[in-house]
C-alpha cells in the first residue's frame, strides 16, 4: 500500500520523540563524566602540588651535595647525584607543567587574563633571551624576527610568553644539533565568516586584501615533523605522537596549554607540518577587541 503524504511527514516526528529519552540519558551521562573529569582533576593538581615543597627540598640538598661543601665525592656518587638532580628538575616540571594545566581547566582566578597595551615584539624577544642558552647547549640556532609595523594592542605579556615558551620547548626537542628554529611575528587578517576550515595559505593570501586585525606568530623548526594525521590531535590534553614516548620528556600537556590560552585571547593555534620538513606552529593574536 502507498504511504500517503501526511503519514510520511509524521514519521520523522514520532521518531524524534522516541529519541528524546536517548538524548536525555547522554545529556546525563556527559555530566556524570564532566563532572568525574573535575575531580579527578582536582585530585591530581593538589597532589602536584603537595609534591612541589618536598622536590623542591630534595633538589635543594643535591645541589648542595654536588658542590662538594659538606665533604668530597667519588666519580661514581658526582654521577649518581648528577642523574638524581635532572629527574628531580624533571618531576618539578611535570608538577609545574600540571599546575597549569589544572588552573585552565578548572577555570582558577590564576587563569584570567590581565590584558594591558604592549609591545609584542618585545614580549617575544625577552622570551627568546631566556631560551638562548638552552638552544646553545644543544647546538640548535635560534633566529627571531618581528614585523616593524605591529601597533601596540592589548593581550596577557606573561600567558603569550608561555604559549611560545611552550611552542620553543617543543621545537628545540624535536630539533637535532646543528639545526635551526625560528620565530617569527607579522600583521595577518582573519576573516571570522569564513567557511570552518579554511586553509591557513588561504587566509595569509586574504592578508593582502585589507588591513590586519591579528598578529600571528609563528615557531618553525628543521625537525623531523608531524604527520597529518595528528594535526589535531597534539593539541589535546596528554596527547603524545605514537613511537616518540621515549624522546619526549613532558606530560602531553605544553601544546594542550598553549591552545587553551591562545583561545583565551580569542585567537586560535594549528600547524603545519609532514614528515622529513620540519613543522611550523602558528597562533593568531586579535589586535582589536569586541
Amino acid at each position: 500500500m502507498e504511504q500517503r503524504p501526511e503519514e510520511a511527514a509524521a514519521a520523522p516526528a514520532g521518531q524524534t520523540d522516541d529519541l528524546l529519552p536517548l538524548y536525555r540519558d547522554l545529556l546525563e551521562a556527559r555530566g556524570r563524566l564532566e563532572e568525574e573529569v573535575h575531580r579527578r582533576t582536582l585530585a591530581l593538581a593538589t597532589l602536584a602540588h603537595e609534591i612541589k615543597n618536598p622536590l623542591a627540598i630534595v633538589s635543594g640538598y643535591v645541589e648542595l651535595l654536588l658542590t662538594q661543601k659538606v665533604g668530597p665525592l667519588t666519580d661514581r656518587q658526582q654521577n649518581i647525584l648528577t642523574e638524581t638532580q635532572a629527574n628531580c628538575l624533571r618531576l618539578q616540571k611535570f608538577a609545574q607543567e600540571f599546575l597549569a594545566y589544572s588552573s585552565l581547566a578548572l577555570g582558577k582566578a590564576s587563569a584570567t587574563l590581565r590584558l594591558e597595551s604592549g609591545d609584542l615584539g618585545a614580549c617575544l624577544a625577552e622570551v627568546c633571551g631566556y631560551w638562548l642558552d638552552k638552544f646553545s647547549e644543544k647546538g640548535v640556532a635560534l633566529y627571531f624576527r618581528a614585523h616593524p609595523e605591529i601597533p601596540s594592542f592589548l593581550f596577557d605579556y606573561h600567558k603569550v610568553q608561555q604559549v611560545v615558551s611552550n611552542l620553543l620547548e617543543n621545537s628545540l626537542k624535536f630539533t637535532p644539533p646543528g639545526r635551526a628554529v625560528w620565530l617569527t611575528a607579522e600583521p595577518h587578517v582573519w576573516d571570522r565568516r569564513s567557511r570552518v576550515g579554511t586553509a591557513p595559505e588561504q587566509e595569509r593570501r586574504s592578508a593582502s586584501s585589507g588591513g590586519a586585525n591579528m598578529v600571528q606568530v609563528t615557531v618553525s623548526d628543521s625537525g623531523k615533523g608531524i604527520a597529518p594525521e595528528f594535526h589535531l590531535e597534539v593539541f589535546d590534553d596528554f596527547f603524545r605522537i605514537p613511537g616518540d614516548e621515549s624522546e619526549t620528556q613532558g606530560a602531553g600537556l605544553g601544546l594542550a596549554i598553549a591552545r587553551r590560552l591562545v583561545q583565551m585571547h580569542g585567537g586560535k593555534i594549528w600547524v603545519e607540518s609532514e614528515p622529513g620538513a620540519g613543522s611550523r606552529f602558528c597562533f593568531l593574536l586579535p589586535m582589536q577587541r569586541a
